[in-house]
């Protein structure tokens, strides 16, 4: 397996009726996030930005890259529904609240 692919695919949908995308590496996920707006780039982005970008050079690990998209796409509203019901419960069993 690539060093940079995920080990579960980010699935998301851009729009309500368009079918879900999966991004299943680093490279797509900063492909992706190449091309978000400028005007709606905050913090969540950025850090989601530089963990990709760190894992591409080494500095981040992959499901740490993974995990910062994620994020982004969950306060963005891109995280498909199956996603974020999967992401809840991997944070319970975690001990974590989602």
């Amino acid at each position: 397996m690539d060093r940079l692919q995920f080990e579960v695919p980010v699935r998301i949908t851009t729009a309500p009726g368009l079918p879900v995308e999966e991004i299943y590496s680093v490279e797509q996920a900063l492909d992706f996030l190449q091309d978000w707006p400028v005007r709606r780039q905050g913090s969540v982005y950025q850090a989601a930005f530089n963990a990709c970008f760190g894992a591409t050079v080494d500095l981040v690990k992959t499901e740490d890259a993974c995990r910062a998209f994620m994020a982004f796409c969950r306060v963005s509203r891109l995280l498909a529904r199956d996603m974020m019901v999967r992401s809840k419960r991997a944070g319970e069993a975690r001990g974590l609240r989602a």
